[in-house]
Formats: C-alpha cells, sequence, structure tokens
C-alpha cells in the first residue's frame, strides 16, 4: 500500500521513470561505444558483433556488480537531510536529476560527442542541490564531490600507465622481435591466461557478496588466480596453439573461432573442418581503411629513404620449423582496394523506395531499418589528411600477429563492458532507486537495497541504447585519437577495464569515458612520436568534459527551481 502522503505525486515517478529510459538508453549509447570502439575500430569485431556482446556483457556487469556505486550516487553527492518531511520535494528533485541527465546525455550522443555519463549525473545532482539548497558533500569523504572529481584527474592518468606498461610489454616481448610470428605464437597462451586471470581477479572481488580482501583472504584470493592462469594457460597450449598453427602456418583459410575447439586435432594434415569458412585470406589486413589503403608504417619507411618495407633480420628457414620460414616474417598481402561500405539507408530503403506502402516488401524493409541501421554502418572510415598523417606515424606490425591478439582484445573488450555495466549502471539507475524508494515508503529513503529488477531494465537499457544509436560515438571515437590495432586495442582496453573496475570497488563512480581515452594516449605515446597522437580530437572530447558538469547542472537546476516555484492551489 503506497502511504497517502507520496501517493499523490505518481506522476513525479512516472515522468522520473521516462527520463530514466532515455538516460540509460544514453548512457549505453555515448558509454558502451568505450568499450568495443577499439574493437571496432581495429577491425577484430564488426558493429553488429558488438552490438551483440554489449547487450549481454553491460546486463551481466548491470545486474551482477552494480550495486555498490548505485548507492553512492543515490545519497553519497547531496545530502538528504534538507528533504526529511518533505518526500514529495526529493522526489521532484531526483526526478529533475533525471531529466537533466537524460536531455545532455541524449544531446551529446547525437552530435557525436563521448562525454562522460558520470559527470553528467553528478553535475544534474549539484543543480538539484543548489536549486533546492540542500547540503552538498564537497568535503573529501567517500563518495563525496570532491574525491569522485579528483578520480576524473586520476583515473585517466593510471589508465594511462596502465595501458602504456602493457603494449610497452607487448612490444618488445613479441611486436619488436626480429620474428615476431614465432615470438607471438609462443607468448600468445601467455597474454590469454594473463587476462583470463584479470578477469577471475575482479570477478573475485566484484561479486556483490563478496566480502573485503582481508575477510576473503590473500591466501583464497591468489589461489583463484593462480588456478585461472594455469587453467587458461592450458587451454591456450591444447586448443588455440594448434588453431593458430593450422591457420597462420599451414594458412588454412577455411577455419573460422569455433574450429578452435578441435584442438589438437587441427595439426593433423586430413583433420575434418565442419562447417568451414569461405574466404581467400587467412587473416584481415587490420590497417587497412575502407578505401584498401595503408598508412601505419609509412613514416617509418620514409624514414629509411625508399618506400620499401622496413628490413627485418635475415631468417634461416628450416623444414621442420616453418614459423621461421622467411615467408613468415612478413605480413600480409594488400588487399584490393575496395568501395566504402554502403550506407543502412542504400541497403534497406534504396530497393524499396519506389514501392507501395502495402507492398509487405517495403514494411520489412523499413523494419530491418529501424532495427539494424545503429549496427550496420560504417564507423571506421575517416576521409581526413590529418588523420591520414596521424596514423602513418604509428608503427606497422605483421597482421597475423595482430590476429592473435584479436583473442585476447575480445576477452579484454568483454571485461570493460562489465566493468562499464558495473560502473555507470548506478548514473541512471540512482535517482531513479532513490524516488522509487522514498514513494513505496512515504519518506525520504536512499538506504533501501536498490530492487533487482532494476538492475534488469537498466542492464538492458544500456545494450539497446548501443544498439540503435552507439554508432555515433564509436565513430567519433574509435581511430581518432591514434591508429588502432587488436594489440593496441587489446592495451587500451585491458589497462581501462583495470582502472574502472579498481574503481568500483572503491566505490568511486569513475568515467568511463576518461579512462578508455587516458588508455588509448598511452598506447599512443608508445610510439614515441607525439604526431601519432590526435591532439585535436583530444581537446575535443576534454571540451566535452569540461562542459558536461556546468551544462547538465544548469538544465536540472533551473528545471527544479522552475518546479518548485511554480504557483499552485
Amino acid at each position: 500500500m503506497i502511504p497517502e502522503i507520496t501517493a499523490k505525486y505518481d506522476w513525479i515517478l512516472a515522468l522520473t521513470s521516462l527520463a530514466f529510459v532515455f538516460s540509460a538508453a544514453s548512457n549505453g549509447a555515448n558509454d558502451v561505444a568505450n568499450s568495443y570502439a577499439t574493437s571496432v575500430a581495429a577491425r577484430t569485431l564488426k558493429m553488429w558483433h558488438a552490438g551483440i556482446l554489449a547487450a549481454i556483457t553491460e546486463f551481466v556487469g548491470a545486474v551482477a556488480l552494480g550495486d555498490r556505486v548505485t548507492d553512492t550516487i543515490k545519497s553519497g553527492i547531496i545530502s538528504p537531510t534538507r528533504f526529511v518531511g518533505k518526500p514529495g520535494t526529493f522526489m521532484l528533485a531526483m526526478g529533475c536529476a533525471e531529466v537533466g541527465s537524460a536531455t545532455w546525455l541524449t544531446m551529446a550522443t547525437f552530435m557525436g560527442w563521448p562525454v562522460s555519463t558520470t559527470q553528467t549525473i553528478i553535475g544534474a545532482l549539484i543543480g538539484v542541490g543548489f536549486a533546492s539548497q540542500a547540503d552538498i558533500t564537497w568535503e573529501w569523504t567517500k563518495g563525496s564531490v570532491s574525491q569522485v572529481a579528483a578520480s576524473w584527474g586520476i583515473a585517466p592518468a593510471i589508465a594511462c600507465c596502465f595501458s602504456a606498461i602493457i603494449f610497452g610489454t607487448l612490444k618488445y616481448s613479441v611486436l619488436e622481435r626480429s620474428d615476431p610470428f614465432k615470438w607471438g605464437l609462443r607468448l600468445i597462451p601467455v597474454y590469454l591466461a594473463f587476462t583470463g586471470a584479470i578477469l577471475a581477479l575482479f570477478i573475485v572481488v566484484e561479486a556483490p557478496t563478496a566480502p573485503s580482501l582481508e575477510e576473503f583472504g590473500a591466501g583464497k584470493a591468489v589461489g583463484i588466480i593462480l588456478g585461472v592462469f594455469f587453467g587458461c594457460l592450458v587451454i591456450g597450449y591444447i586448443f588455440f596453439m594448434p588453431y593458430f598453427h593450422r591457420r597462420l602456418v599451414k594458412h588454412d583459410s577455411r577455419l573460422r573461432f569455433y574450429h578452435v575447439l578441435l584442438g589438437p586435432l587441427l595439426y593433423k594434415d586430413n583433420c575434418p573442418v565442419p562447417f568451414p569458412g569461405k574466404g581467400e585470406y587467412v587473416v584481415t589486413n587490420y590497417y587497412e581503411d575502407a578505401f584498401g589503403e595503408v598508412r601505419a608504417g609509412k613514416k617509418d619507411n620514409e624514414k629509411l629513404g625508399s618506400g620499401a618495407p622496413a628490413p627485418r633480420e635475415e631468417v634461416k628457414a628450416t623444414n621442420d620449423d616453418v614459423e621461421r620460414q622467411p615467408d613468415s616474417i612478413e605480413s600480409s598481402p594488400e588487399i584490393t582496394p575496395k568501395k566504402c561500405s554502403v550506407t543502412p539507408e542504400e541497403r534497406f530503403l534504396g530497393p524499396v523506395r519506389d514501392l507501395s506502402w502495402t507492398n509487405p516488401r517495403k514494411i520489412w524493409g523499413y523494419t530491418k531499418f529501424c532495427l539494424l541501421q545503429g549496427v550496420t554502418r560504417d564507423v571506421v572510415t575517416h576521409n581526413s589528411d590529418r588523420l591520414r598523417d596521424i596514423h602513418s606515424r604509428a608503427h606497422r606490425y605483421d597482421d597475423r600477429v595482430e590476429h592473435m591478439w584479436t583473442y585476447c582484445q575480445v576477452v579484454s573488450a568483454i571485461m570493460m563492458s562489465i566493468a562499464h555495466g558495473s560502473n555507470d549502471v548506478a548514473n541512471a539507475v540512482g535517482p531513479w532507486a532513490g524516488s522509487y524508494a522514498t514513494y513505496n515508503s512515504g519518506e525520504v529513503n536512499t538506504e533501501a537495497d536498490t530492487p533487482i529488477w532494476f538492475l534488469v531494465i537498466a542492464g538492458l537499457l544500456l545494450g539497446g541504447g548501443f544498439w540503435f544509436y552507439g554508432f555515433h560515438i564509436i565513430r567519433a571515437l574509435g581511430n581518432k585519437i591514434t591508429q588502432m590495432s587488436p594489440t593496441r586495442g587489446f592495451a587500451t582496453e585491458l589497462g581501462a577495464a583495470i582502472t574502472v573496475l579498481l574503481a568500483s570497488r572503491l566505490g568511486l563512480p569513475v568515467s568511463t569515458t576518461q579512462c578508455l581515452t587516458g588508455a588509448a594516449l598511452g598506447v599512443a605515446l608508445m610510439n614515441y612520436d607525439l604526431g601519432a597522437v590526435n591532439w585535436r580530437q583530444l581537446v575535443f572530447i576534454f571540451g566535452g568534459w569540461v562542459l558536461t558538469l556546468p551544462c547538465a547542472g544548469l538544465i536540472a537546476g533551473l528545471l527544479c527551481v522552475m518546479a518548485l516555484n511554480t504557483p499552485h492551489f
């Protein structure tokens, strides 16, 4: 039974719920893109692959791991004591914060502006705090504005360091060795195991029922992590090594990712390959654009005084060591230039544009356009001379080595997405949960647990927002900061994921946008060339960070002031 004091404010809850839908969907469209932007830009995943993965991983992160940070957003920014005895006013304040957040996020997303959804909701809460004259927690305490604001600067720097260390290790252990393909085959199981161990670590410490590390015990935690590491290492050698040997050494273009399950059978020459793939090339040219041009590595070639590829150390070929034959040292051949991808309008609407609206083909064409237009767009190609010059300053590495790291990159992208779901679900759910709890209890209530069905709905909306209009942010990020490739994307996503998950464990709602941007910068700087970084794009993104806080605050604050001072009977 709803208490009489709040029953009359059901319209506020309804409007807050509507704003929550747009806030969660735009959160997904803007911030989920961060998790998969480098994977799409590196041609590891297609947009529809990323869309399906995002729907799953965001849901898991939001439902399984999102409750802790939700509590910080719900009650840690502005003091609820100002609203004691006035539950309707508290519901109104939370509703205005939700509307302000949803408005700015949706506008920024459609403008292709990658902003911080964390900054958006914090700004909105500060705005309603000023409007309602509520106390704002500025001092350095858990969940305060100052602590959250500090994380905006600290988190990108930490992510930058993590990703630079990860990529630097990969660069000097594999990519720039005399025979990177040989070393890639040797070390890929170790990197797969390392990524799995990191994922296991944060599953252990992030589970909602997980005790603190002190209570859990360092011995148990280390035992789980080492167990997962060596388990993944065994899987790598038993399943992935035969797969890579057959595909990359024997050049079997029929193999697809699901054939990894065949394991040691792939060493046999007469091994049957069920459901074989079709394709002329064993691996993708991960550095080409939609016009079939490769820019990465051109500056290196110019420094040598010719257009020829950079020479590598000569290696003697042996019959029993096919990985070290000279032809294995070169990257995959250039792919014939092709036309740019067709747009969804051309693909779905063009063939049926002249048909009658009663024609089932036209209805089906428009239905496919509505459902698939967000994941069928070319978000990788950027027709810019300045960006081509930036990409030309990045080093180019063996495409077959890059291919091996696509599997690590997908795992790291999944980690990043789960981290986002666990951390940023609070941005949309927090105000709605506070308003709902107050409506049900009849008094200002920020202590009630966030209902699990709230997190379920939010998780679905996060993935749905990415599916339908997340391409705006994928296009704005992707290759626009630096040249991306699977190895670079792996380091970027893993470094950012580690940072976000650490912050989530500490209850700090950090920005995944800022973590991923900092991580991308760290990888870009490992080219040892400042010209390999698109500083203009970084300034553009930084400008969004600066404007987001006041803009979201103004929208929410002005709306709250007008609502509180509206004449009423």
